[in-house]
């Protein structure tokens, strides 16, 4: 069985950082573009960042450049999302996912096959 884990949300003020991971079993998310979505209440589901492991090539949405970044270590098979200077609008149920390379690039989800249970960040003003 595939399983994808997102941890390390947790309740930090504005201004302060987080650091997410994303642990996979039965899945190599080196072979995989590994994307981080979140979701806040009444809000859709949305793409915040993503890594391409075919070229290395990141992606992030607008509101977080400059202050999220997307990383992985492929031996300890963990993709992490460092996230700095939070705001409260970054509050939302966190998730990773893993698909083909396009997922990167595209608008939307199919691409992504696997998905992991989320992680709750809370930013505190």
């Amino acid at each position: 069985d595939v399983q994808l884990q997102a941890s390390g949300g947790g309740l930090v003020q504005a201004g302060g950082s987080l650091r997410l991971s994303c642990t996979a079993s039965g899945l190599f998310l080196g072979e995989y573009a590994i994307g981080w979505f979140r979701q806040a209440p009444g809000n859709e589901r949305e793409r915040v960042s993503c890594i391409s492991h075919r070229d290395g090539r990141t992606t992030y949405e607008d509101s977080v450049k400059g202050r999220f970044t997307i990383s992985s270590d492929n031996a300890k098979n963990t993709v992490y999302l460092q996230m700095n200077s939070l705001k409260p609008e970054d509050t939302a149920v966190y998730v990773c996912a893993a698909g083909s390379t396009s997922g990167c690039f595209v608008d939307f989800e199919s691409p992504f096959r696997f998905w992991g249970q989320g992680t709750q960040v809370t930013v505190s003003s």
